[in-house]
């Protein structure tokens, strides 16, 4: 391990780390974001993702999983004072706070799997249901998820924490509209199916065996005209009870459990 960089004050190193968590625009300029928590950190090093810098608390003793992971990665070591450490995570203590570079923009699955399953998230304005529906998709064996339109950042700390680390196991590809996926899956025989309050059909009644790019809208608005006519099927999840409807991730979620289901019986 080199010899680590001291941190004891908010100097421009810090400022700079600080920025990342609140914003894009620097995070996007820099082509780096922040992650803690030892889940999330070790699926970084574990899928080989870059990662910079490695902040510890100056004066305290690592973990074996501490010096593990700065061994691995050979990222420059930080020792910070502790009070900065629990300013940068947001919390009392971290043990480890991640600098992590972004990946470069990934590309849509290619052909040849007759089960290819792409989640798409029109709009979505919660970075925390981003990083849900990422968890979500990669529980259920999602091959990617594509955030579609103006949103909020995937790599906003909130999506990051809330997708516990899968964010780090799925490529995540950020689409201006429906366009790209749209000819992507003419090209590809890929089924859009949207998911709609209204939909035609319930979604245990649609098969979701073949390959199959679901679409979930917007928070508020579900999906937008566009994606809607782009869709092949509209499908409805059927509810009871006083609630109107569900949230765009757990809605996400069941639609996806729905196609694993499907497919484990096939």
């Amino acid at each position: 391990m080199s010899r680590a960089v001291r941190v004891s004050t908010r100097n421009a190193s810090f400022q700079q780390w600080q920025a990342l968590l609140t914003n894009r625009t620097k995070r996007h300029r820099a082509g780096e974001f922040l992650v803690h928590g030892v889940r999330p950190i070790s699926l970084a090093v574990d899928h080989g993702w870059e990662i910079r810098d490695l902040i510890y608390p100056d004066r305290q003793a690592l973990s074996s999983w501490a010096r593990s992971v700065l061994e691995r990665t050979g990222a420059r070591p930080v020792a910070m004072d502790a009070a900065l450490v629990a300013e940068l995570a947001g919390k009392e203590s971290a043990e480890l706070i991640a600098v992590v570079g972004l990946p470069d923009p990934p590309e849509l699955p290619g052909t040849g799997d007759p089960h290819l399953l792409v989640v798409v998230f029109d709009r979505p304005a919660a970075p925390g249901n981003i990083g849900t529906l990422i968890r979500s998709a990669d529980a259920f064996g999602a091959a990617a998820v594509v955030v579609s339109g103006h949103a909020a950042d995937p790599y906003d700390p909130k999506s990051v924490r809330a997708s516990t680390g899968s964010i780090f196991a799925l490529p995540v590809i950020q689409a201006d509209g429906p366009a790209p996926v749209v000819e992507w899956a003419a090209r590809t025989g890929v089924q859009l199916v949207g998911t709609d309050e209204h939909g035609a059909v319930d979604v245990a009644d649609h098969d979701l065996t073949g390959p199959t790019a679901l679409l979930v809208g917007n928070e508020t608005h579900g999906l937008s005209a566009a994606w809607r006519d782009a869709a092949d099927a509209l499908v409805r999840i059927p509810i009871t009870g006083a609630a109107s409807s569900l949230n765009a991730a757990t809605a996400a979620t069941v639609v996806l459990y729905e196609t694993s289901r499907q497919r484990s019986r096939g």
